[in-house]
């Protein structure tokens, strides 16, 4: 069971983005324990569009060689996983 639905991923992100307050008041008004999950879900909005807060159900099949330049750009650089998956087109960062 999907624990958040796309819809009321979408509705908090506009509200982010519609400055009706920051990632805290946002989360705390509708209950989500960190910003952490408020903050991946408007990056991949705004990277993917609506379809970076879709939930897949196929998996992606991805070849060594773009697993490793995924892991050497890790880690030849200061980004974060998110900035990484987003950099690579990941929807998922970890």
């Amino acid at each position: 069971m999907v624990k958040y639905s796309t819809e009321f991923k979408l509705k908090l992100v506009t509200a982010y983005l519609n400055d009706e307050g920051s990632y805290e008041k946002i989360s705390h008004q509708y209950g989500i324990k960190s910003t952490k999950q408020l903050r991946i879900w408007v990056a991949a909005y705004q990277k993917f569009g609506i379809q970076g807060l879709v939930r897949t159900r196929n998996q992606q099949i991805y070849t060594s060689s773009f697993k490793q330049s995924v892991v050497e750009s890790y880690l030849t650089s200061e980004l974060s996983y998110q900035q990484i998956a987003l950099k690579y087109g990941l929807r998922n960062p970890s």
